[in-house]
């Protein structure tokens, strides 16, 4: 599939590519693009079933994995790749399948592993909301603290909300995220390990519960040589509660293209 992706930055090296979580878009990681495209070509892509890019009703982590090594062949054949979340174990996926396509690898607060908790609570939220009756943001994030109390979470959702649609519309495929929830919670089955040979850090929030010494050492078992970075005050949303210190770890990570 052909995804949608945005270029910041003219650097003629080798380019950065960042991939979002679960109900995210690539604009989610512009803040972290700008900083980075200084000194590289930074490109943010909206995963299937997310932003601007299409719909399939296969959600899998090599469906998404073979779109990011099509975005990968576009911009030349090989990048630097950082996902977060589900666009970490996405980047996981296409680095022990497709190495070749990868220099440097970083994993922003996931592990290689199935997780136990489910994110169909927000699906919920997000189809309880009344489209007809809503156009504002204001509006709708009103509405939703009815099923969710944090704001940075409903601020987060509500990225995803196109208000100037007739009528407004998520931008996020809920029935299909809802359908594969196992999937994408869920690790593949049958990966090598230790395919991928290049350079790999794993940036992860000191106050998130993603990744337990347990999930760093099944992180260790597909990448023996991975190396792990605590960012102080942040959870699981390390690149929103702190921008800057994710951006300099990843500068000084990824080093010129």
């Amino acid at each position: 599939m052909k995804l949608n992706y945005t270029i910041t930055g003219s650097d003629p090296g080798l380019p950065v590519l960042l991939v979002h979580g679960l109900f995210g878009q690539g604009r989610n990681l512009n803040a972290l693009a700008r900083r980075l495209s200084e000194t590289r070509r930074v490109v943010t892509v909206d995963l299937r079933n997310h932003g601007d890019s299409s719909w399939d009703v296969d959600h899998s982590y090599r469906a998404m994995a073979d779109d990011l090594a099509q975005v990968i062949g576009d911009l030349g054949g090989k990048v630097d790749l950082a996902g977060h979340s589900m666009g970490g174990k996405t980047a996981m996926v296409l680095a022990l399948t497709q190495p070749a396509l990868i220099r440097k690898l970083v994993v922003m607060d996931i592990a290689p592993i199935a997780y136990r908790h489910t994110q169909a609570g927000f699906i919920d939220a997000m189809e309880a909301l009344d489209l007809s009756a809503i156009d504002r943001r204001s509006a709708a994030d009103k509405a939703m603290a009815d099923h969710i109390d944090e704001p940075g979470i409903r601020a987060f959702l509500l990225q995803s909300l196109d208000l100037k649609a007739d009528p407004p519309r998520w931008r996020l495929n809920l029935p299909v995220l809802r359908e594969q929830m196992a999937l994408i919670i869920g690790w593949p089955e049958n990966l090598p390990r230790g395919a991928f040979e290049g350079p790999v850090l794993e940036v992860m929030g000191d106050e998130s519960r993603y990744v337990s010494e347990e999930r760093q050492a099944a992180l260790r078992e597909y990448f023996p040589q991975a190396r792990i970075v605590r960012v102080k005050g942040a959870g699981h949303w390390l690149h929103a509660d702190a921008p800057e210190a994710v951006a300099g770890i990843l500068s000084t990570f990824l080093g010129e293209g």
